[in-house]
């Protein structure tokens, strides 16, 4: 039964109505000619076109020139028994763009070979896709920037100011910023660092090469609030009649100003260890409310082990200057808390390894071979403050183990290899052990401070009544002839040694490494009675 004109047009009105309802764009491409021969209302709609002017048009008006490759070859390797789907960029009457989802299948029209799109605008998925893979990006690389943080912290007893002012900025991205320690009731700027200029000029140059700032706290008070139950404070606009802004401009209209010109917005993170302040950084912005309480939790990562290294340098440096037996087990205790610097890296490492790992796997097991090496140099460093507890330990333990037990902390502590070599057992009064210990310890403490080597050997020897202990190391050297002021290790190694009666050597040139050697001759019987 043929159906009749009336119904067959009946029924091309309800495709009609359908087709034009539909509220994604449909658009019916002829493959042979190029043109648009229909769309929906939607689709004229999201070019900007009217049907009028969209119906008609060649296909390549309305797809982006750096799409139009991709889309000819989906129109090659399309599937005509099925539903092909691709992604194109396209353009609008108005030339702005938008991408849209194509879900094509091939069918006859009016006896042509034409192509039915449904397309959808996806410029909103795409979009947030982007932001997320970009804050994944930038998560990452807070990630790596806080690792690179904690290895350089955990290598060395010295402050480095500058150096974590620098890359903090990475994560954190301030104009105006300074470190500051605490000595007695004022804080003083250990490094500063200025944006590349503002308008009253005050940029990098000036600002990091000018005077160490002093800002004088006025009574325990203002210490209270710098600290801030340990919390970072946060200040959205500095000139504002906030009590926190008009305490910040209070504190720092002493010199210190130098910071909040040009600035909008600052926050202040306390430098502490055991509710004990020993300084803290302070960043600015030209914006306002630049900060976040993400920033916040970032810069306090950062602090925390800046504290842990300020409070371990300043104990080194005592226990370093003191000799007496009494004072030396004193800091010894306290210098317990520098296996803290490890373990606080290893801790943060070990908090940020499951993000790391899922981002990049390789920088994760470099991560976690880090990890390893604090954790070694923790245990190592340790056993050797039980030594400095235990006096008798040095004279009642072999020299090699004793060693071997500087070389691993050595090595945990700068990730160096260090080689320990004793062909036998050497056996030494036990002024002279002490002795040789002490000036191990001293020229390796050297090697981590100064010489940048990349390994170290340290050979213990005995023929007959002449043992020598060498210390090497393929750093950058240095004069021996000249002992720069402020710094005592030549002399003191050279008293340890003369105390025994035995020699002291050091060969070094610039750029060839550095050789010591410290040689002791038995005594003969007539000698020593």
């Amino acid at each position: 039964m043929q159906m009749s004109e009336q119904d067959q047009g009946e029924r091309e009105q309800q495709y009609r109505s359908i087709f034009d309802a539909v509220v994604d764009g449909l658009i019916i491409y002829d493959l042979e000619s190029g043109l648009v021969v229909e769309a929906n209302p939607a689709a004229c709609l999201m070019h900007g076109y009217t049907r009028k002017e969209f119906i008609g048009l060649l296909l390549t008006f309305i797809i982006h020139p750096e799409s139009q490759p991709a889309f000819r070859e989906y129109i090659r390797v399309f599937q005509p028994d099925g539903v092909n789907r691709t992604q194109i960029k396209h353009i609008r009457k108005d030339s702005s763009t938008f991408y849209a989802e194509w879900h094509g299948t091939a069918f006859t029209y009016q006896g042509r070979s034409c192509l039915l799109g449904i397309v959808r605008d996806v410029s909103d998925r795409i979009q947030a896709e982007k932001n997320l893979y970009r804050r994944e990006e930038i998560r990452t690389h807070e990630q790596e920037t806080l690792l690179a943080i904690s290895h350089t912290l955990a290598s060395t007893l010295e402050l480095q100011p500058g150096l974590i002012l620098d890359q903090l900025r990475e994560i954190v991205g301030y104009s105006h910023g300074g470190l500051f320690a605490l000595e007695d009731s004022t804080l003083v700027t250990l490094a500063m660092r200025g944006s590349p200029g503002s308008s009253t000029g005050r940029g990098i140059p000036q600002l990091e090469k000018s005077s160490p700032l002093r800002i004088h706290l006025k009574g325990p008070e203002t210490l209270a609030t710098l600290f801030n139950g340990h919390h970072t404070i946060l200040i959205s606009d500095i000139w504002s009649g906030d009590p926190q802004a008009q305490f910040l401009r209070s504190l720092l209209d002493n010199g210190a100003a130098a910071l909040l010109e040009g600035m909008q917005s600052w926050m202040w993170v306390p430098l502490a260890v055991k509710n004990r302040i020993v300084g803290g950084i302070g960043v600015a912005h030209a914006a306002l409310n630049h900060f976040t309480p993400h920033h916040a939790d970032l810069a306090l990562s950062v602090a925390n082990q800046a504290a842990i290294t300020m409070v371990n340098a300043e104990l080194y440096e005592q226990a370093q200057e003191l000799a007496v037996m009494e004072e030396r087990q004193r800091l010894a205790r306290n210098l317990h808390d520098a296996i803290n610097q490890s373990l606080f890296s290893a801790g943060l490492i070990a908090e940020v390894l499951p993000r790391v790992w899922d981002q990049d796997q390789d920088l994760a097991r470099s991560s976690l071979e880090d990890l390893r090496r604090l954790t070694r140099s923790a245990q190592a460093e340790m056993r050797a403050l039980l030594a400095e507890l235990r006096p008798s330990t040095i004279i009642d333990s072999d020299l090699d183990e004793l060693l071997q037990l500087l070389g691993n902390a050595l090595s945990g502590r700068i990730d160096i290899p260090v080689t320990v070599t004793v062909p036998g057992k050497v056996i030494l009064p036990a002024e002279v052990q002490v002795a040789f210990y002490r000036v191990c310890q001293e020229a390796l403490n050297n090697i981590a401070k100064h010489a940048k080597a990349n390994q170290v050997e340290i050979d213990l020897m005995q023929e007959g009544d002449v043992v020598e202990l060498h210390v090497r190391d393929d750093g950058q050297g240095f004069d021996p002839n000249r002992i720069v002021s402020g710094h005592y290790g030549q002399k003191m190694m050279r008293e340890r040694a003369e105390a025994v009666s035995a020699q002291l050597s050091i060969k070094s040139r610039a750029g060839h490494g550095t050789e010591l050697i410290i040689r002791w001759i038995k005594p003969s019987s007539e000698e020593a009675a």
